[in-house]
């Protein structure tokens, strides 16, 4: 696993051990930034099931200002702070060791919107309709935020949830891959 392009272009990262998680293979990271970018002009990007923090790492050597790298595991924070390390560009990453749900309040009490949310979510606790929902409940996304949901093929998420709409859906193997628009005017 390594980073694709942009700032830490080549950057070998370090994945987590057994086989609890599935790391986004370079392919399917690859064809995500293809498709949303692959560049950015700043913003802030949400890598809400971090594991070992790749896509915020690949989002920030892309041009995002800020990652928020959140898991709920040691481990995997352990391998986070690894990964981030290898960037030597600390200062731009937040790394928080919360819930999904604790990380989504935290965010919508200090204000933050993010531009980017990236859903990696452990294919056994797939509930990405509902935090769709609550990132817009809790205003969380920015005016024209994108937000890439990665998950089992056999998942099938809604064309639309509140303002968020799909803009693709792709298979990748075992992996799906569905990228929604937030559109705030939308009704």
């Amino acid at each position: 696993m390594r980073v694709i392009s942009g700032e830490f272009r080549g950057r070998r990262l370090k994945s987590l051990a057994g086989d609890n998680t599935r790391p986004t293979t370079d392919k399917v990271k690859e064809s995500i930034f293809n498709m949303i970018g692959p560049y950015f002009d700043g913003g802030i990007c949400l890598d809400l099931f971090s594991g070992s923090g790749g896509l915020g790492i690949e989002a920030v050597s892309r041009g995002m200002e800020q990652a928020y790298l959140v898991d709920r595991s040691y481990p995997a924070m352990k391998v986070i702070k690894e990964n981030v390390a290898l960037t030597k560009a600390e200062e731009r990453f937040v790394l928080w060791k919360l819930t999904a749900q604790v990380a989504l309040q935290k965010l919508a009490e200090a204000g933050i919107k993010v531009d980017l949310v990236l859903l990696d979510p452990p294919y056994a606790q797939q509930e990405l309709a509902k935090q769709l929902q609550e990132l817009q409940d809790l205003d969380l996304l920015a005016p024209d935020a994108v937000v890439v949901c990665e998950m089992d093929k056999k998942v099938v998420l809604p064309e639309s949830i509140g303002h968020l709409n799909q803009r693709r859906h792709q298979i990748y193997g075992i992996t799906s891959v569905t990228i929604y628009d937030f559109e705030e005017d939308a009704e």
